[in-house]
């Protein structure tokens, strides 16, 4: 079992889950660039972008502006 793989499902499901309350959703994108690598980090930009593009976008953006997509 994959601990890294673990923490990015972990961070995708908590995102879903937070979605509507922004400020929420902010703490737990700053966690994620805590607890995954660059690689997962992009997938994740990438996962929330489709996701999130009109709910979140902008939290998005400014919480993930260094991780390139």
């Amino acid at each position: 079992m994959n601990t890294v793989n673990n923490l990015l499902e972990f961070q995708m499901l908590m995102l879903e889950n937070v979605f509507e309350d922004d400020a929420i959703f902010r703490k737990e994108l700053k966690k994620s660039k805590k607890w995954l690598n660059a690689k997962d980090l992009i997938t994740l930009k990438k996962w929330l972008l489709r996701k999130f593009h009109k709910t979140n976008c902008k939290s998005i953006h400014e919480e993930l502006k260094e991780i390139p997509v």
